[in-house]
């Protein structure tokens, strides 16, 4: 049951749309006191159990509920009223199905980019999102079916779906936590293995079944269920889940394995009290009269402004409607004996025919769905007044929920140096202050960028060339190697410079891809552009293989020159005294810019096609001769100068993401767009000199 701290009319509670639409938000980064107190009270109220123990139980109870609602639709087929349960199922499990697998969207980051749980989970959430793939998503296949079942009015993207009124309280109590709690993965973490590998462990959600049954072909099922693996050669999901848990239990130890328990409880709980408030609804929506009590319900308020003039039984309409907007039974009742009602035939009924014609004075009122829910009740209202009078609409009311907050206050101090602000940044959530640097940061970098750009070589061509980027690509590539072959009579650095070079380059290198953090967000890891830059993320991260992953194989070419570095995330490796200040420069403004992946994308597309072209076909193989010359390991040097080239790699795909975006921007905002892409492109290497730091710090 749904307790009553979730149904406070505390005006200092938000709803549980509102919840759930803010955690949707790639920028969200709320402190998390506001609403901590709530969760740990959501989470607290329900009894631990191990998860060994629960696993079966799930599994044993989805199979259960998917009978008991296959029994539904089929008694609803027999009605002739299954095609509106099937409907409102998919409303119903809307929130959950279309995010599937998002709560692991922020499980990576900079701080763990070397760590085996973190990558385990990465590759839980590639599979999620179809990674390489785009619109590939379990949650672009559930909005598919919404779109067939003609219930996607609000489907995409998917915190719209917090404006639908259709869907019910309960179905978005679930996604809201979870989402939440992915906002603050470093509060979460085992909470959310344990409410992740719940879900797995259950399945395509038991609503869906008799969706399923009778549409089997127009969905793609096994993407809705997050227990089964995306393609044939992987393991299903759930076992890859239940490995990263045990992994996690046992290296965190008990508290870790209880912190999974919780989550997974938890997760159970909520996914019974929803299937459990989903199965009345749909049972009350087997009477036509509850889907017309909703509709009038719904619209009451707005047809009280003009219905003023009508009376109807010594009463103005007015009144009927003001008072059908929290109970409308007599409303109905009313209606039904009305002169503009035929019971049982709606086609000869002036409601549905005259009044809402082309010409009559309610046209285009009520959308079409609304049209067959009025057509549907008038035709089960029996001919005789006494059962009329005797019917009323079944009484199933969802609840309304809604999640307390406590004040947020400003807690934590802004960084107070580079390095403080590198270690700060390693991890996702921030403080209010933290953020604010990050921003500030960011500005006066790409103010910096920015100077003098038309006036000095242009790194990007002033406007975008007519035919994409690939020609100018391959051109790019062509000088790269000229240069290459014109260094060949060039002395190779020493030994020391060489060791020294690559030390100063840590801070950078062991945060590979950082710059595209704000990518691994569910809704934009898998859109048109948004798939290049999830997957170059993907990729550099090793694709969940710690013998590819570029950090660590960057850590063994250090090791093998001598250095071992204290791990990334630590205030020990910021405060390293070998490495310079000025080696934190851009490593810091990579993290602060992935954490506004909407407020500067078009600077990331430019950073990111500088970034993953900087090297291809020259310095790549330059170091290459350096570190061979001294008996070092080229690993990190040849890998990247194969995954990025510019044909098939990370180059054509930074490219090709360039190109999408600007042909969605209009005409009039195309060149403004491809300024800030060439800011970004030079912001991997902006000037430095007095007068470009003095504008960065005007700006």
């Amino acid at each position: 049951m749904i307790p009553s701290t979730r149904c406070s009319d505390d005006p200092a509670a938000l709803p549980i749309q509102t919840v759930f639409a803010r955690a949707c938000d790639p920028e969200s980064s709320p402190h998390p006191d506001a609403l901590r107190p709530a969760i740990v009270a959501e989470l607290d109220r329900v009894p631990l159990s191990a998860v060994a123990a629960l696993g079966p139980a799930v599994r044993e109870w989805a199979a259960a509920e998917r009978t008991r609602f296959a029994a539904l639709f089929d008694t609803a087929e027999s009605e002739g009223c299954a095609g509106v349960l099937m409907r409102r199922a998919a409303l119903a499990c809307a929130p959950l199905a279309s995010l599937s697998g998002a709560w692991l969207q922020w499980m990576s980051e900079p701080g763990n980019f070397e760590e085996a749980i973190s990558m385990g989970l990465l590759m839980l959430f590639a599979a999620d999102v179809g990674a390489g793939h785009p619109r590939a998503s379990r949650g672009s296949a559930y909005l598919s079916l919404m779109q067939h079942l003609r219930v996607a009015v609000h489907a995409h993207p998917a915190s719209h779906l917090a404006q639908d009124r259709r869907i019910a309280d309960q179905s978005f109590y679930l996604p809201a936590i979870a989402l939440t709690m992915s906002r603050h993965p470093e509060v979460y973490q085992g909470e959310i293995i344990g409410l992740d590998l719940c879900l797995r462990e259950a399945g395509v959600l038991p609503p869906l079944d008799g969706v399923r049954s009778r549409l089997p072909h127009v969905a793609d099922w096994t993407a809705l269920d997050p227990g089964l693996a995306r393609t044939s050669d992987r393991a299903p999901a759930v076992e890859d889940a239940r490995a990263v848990a045990a992994a996690f239990a046992e290296g965190a130890g008990p508290p870790g394995a209880t912190a999974i328990d919780r989550g997974f409880a938890w997760a159970f709980d909520a996914l019974r009290d929803w299937c459990d408030e989903t199965y009345q609804e749909l049972d009350a929506a087997r009477d036509p009269a509850f889907e017309m009590a909703e509709l009038v319900r719904s619209r009451a308020r707005e047809a009280s402004s003009y219905h003023g003039r009508y009376v109807v039984e010594g009463r103005p309409l007015k009144e009927w409607l003001t008072e059908a907007c929290t109970d409308p039974v007599p409303f109905l009742a009313v209606l039904a004996g009305s002169r503009i009602i035929r019971p049982g035939r709606s086609g000869a009924s002036s409601l549905t025919g005259r009044l809402l014609s082309e010409r009559g004075p309610m046209f285009r009122v009520f959308p079409d769905e609304d049209v067959d829910t009025i057509n549907r009740w008038i035709d089960a209202l029996p001919a005789d007044p006494g059962e009329r009078a005797a019917l009323k609409p079944p009484a199933h009311q969802p609840r309304r929920i809604r999640l307390r907050t406590v004040p947020e206050t400003d807690t934590g101090r802004a960084p107070a140096d580079l390095r403080q602000a590198y270690t700060y940044l390693m991890r996702r959530a921030m403080t209010p202050a933290t953020r604010r640097y990050a921003l500030r940061y960011v500005e006066e970098w790409l103010a910096r960028s920015r100077f003098g750009m038309n006036s000095s070589d242009p790194a990007l061509p002033a406007e975008p060339p007519a035919g994409g980027l690939r020609p100018w690509l391959l051109d790019q590539h062509d000088l790269h190697n000229d240069d290459f072959q014109h260094d060949q009579g060039v002395a190779l650095p020493r030994r020391a410079d060489v060791i020294d070079s690559t030390l100063q380059l840590a801070p950078t290198t062991l945060i590979d891809g950082a710059w595209l953090s704000g990518y691994t967000d569910y809704q934009l890891a898998s859109t048109e552009r948004g798939h290049f830059l999830f997957e170059t993320y993907w990729d550099e991260l090793g694709n969940g293989e710690l013998n590819l992953n570029h950090p660590l194989i960057f850590r063994d070419a250090l090791k093998d020159m001598g250095i071992d570095l204290p791990p990334t995330r630590s205030p020990e490796f910021a405060a390293w005294p070998d490495l310079w200040d000025q080696s934190f420069e851009l490593p810091v403004y990579w993290l602060a810019v992935g954490r506004f992946p909407r407020t500067f994308e078009a600077e990331i597309l430019g950073l990111n096609l500088a970034m993953e072209l900087s090297g291809v076909g020259g310095s790549y193989r330059r170091a290459r001769q350096s570190l061979r010359e001294y008996g070092f390991s080229t690993l990190f040097v040849d890998i990247h100068n194969t995954i990025d080239n510019v044909a098939t790699g990370h180059s054509a795909w930074a490219a090709d993401a360039i190109d999408g975006y600007l042909t969605q921007q209009a005409p009039a905002a195309r060149a403004e767009v491809w300024e800030r892409i060439r800011t970004g492109y030079r912001s991997l290497n902006p000037p430095s000199g007095f007068w470009a730091r003095t504008a960065a710090r005007r700006a």
